[in-house]
């Protein structure tokens, strides 16, 4: 089925969609809050019924609100009503909320990716050597390590046979790399990286899937741990 939504009323959507999330990460709109009456929301806005309709729909669908017909449209406890598409709105809005989810999202990291990594190298040990092949080469530069990092993680959550490993990281891809790289601006994050991949690479080349997956959990954990001390989170 095709949409009839032009381009251009798509992104007004999405605006509108990212203000009215924007009200509710910063507590305007708080928990249990009713939206406005449609027509007044619309007004202050600036847009048409159709393109907040469009809007509201979608933070329903990502469980930011109760759409109730015939009484007011509420805000949900997104941390318990949301999906992962919640997940870059937060992070991305420039609020104590979304920095503080940062650390919350490499805490699940630590616990999700050292079970794919050693998954993928008992699977497929050639691919994961391949795969970190370049990491002795990568220049030294922030951004470089964000997106070679990216990578990887994508690259060995693709090996496991559990698809859900590789949509829960795909959550990540509108903010990953830019976060990664406040991350990797720090040269001593960039050499423990380094160290993490040879050692991964090593374990790799041997084998070894329990030796990966304690390599992971080590560095992972301590990169964790280098965030919240370089963000004061």
């Amino acid at each position: 089925m095709t949409s009839n939504t032009t381009p251009e009323k798509q992104r007004l959507s999405d605006r509108v969609e990212r203000r009215i999330i924007g009200w509710i990460v910063d507590g305007r709109l708080g928990t249990g809050a009713a939206l406005p009456l449609e027509r007044d929301l619309a007004v202050e806005l600036g847009v048409g019924r159709p393109t907040l309709r469009e809007a509201i729909s979608r933070l329903e669908r990502d469980g930011w609100i109760t759409v109730r017909k015939g009484s007011a449209t509420v805000v949900n406890d997104y941390l318990s009503t949301g999906t992962l598409n919640v997940i870059p709105a937060i992070i991305g809005h420039p609020s104590p909320a979304g920095a503080a989810f940062v650390a919350h999202m490499l805490e699940i990291r630590t616990v999700l990716a050292p079970v794919f990594i050693g998954d993928a190298v008992a699977r497929d040990p050639a691919r994961v050597v391949a795969t970190l092949a370049e990491a002795d080469g990568l220049p030294d530069d922030a951004e470089a390590f964000a997106r070679f990092d990216w990578e990887v993680h994508r690259a060995l959550a693709r090996l496991h046979p559990n698809p859900v490993f590789q949509l829960i990281l795909n959550s990540f891809d509108p903010f990953y790399v830019a976060l990664a790289g406040r991350y990797f601006a720090l040269a001593a994050n960039r050499e423990s990286s380094r160290v993490y991949y040879r050692a991964l690479l090593a374990a790799a080349m041997g084998r070894d899937a329990g030796g990966a997956r304690e390599v992971a959990v080590q560095a992972l954990a301590a990169a964790a741990l280098a965030w919240k001390e370089t963000s004061g989170t």
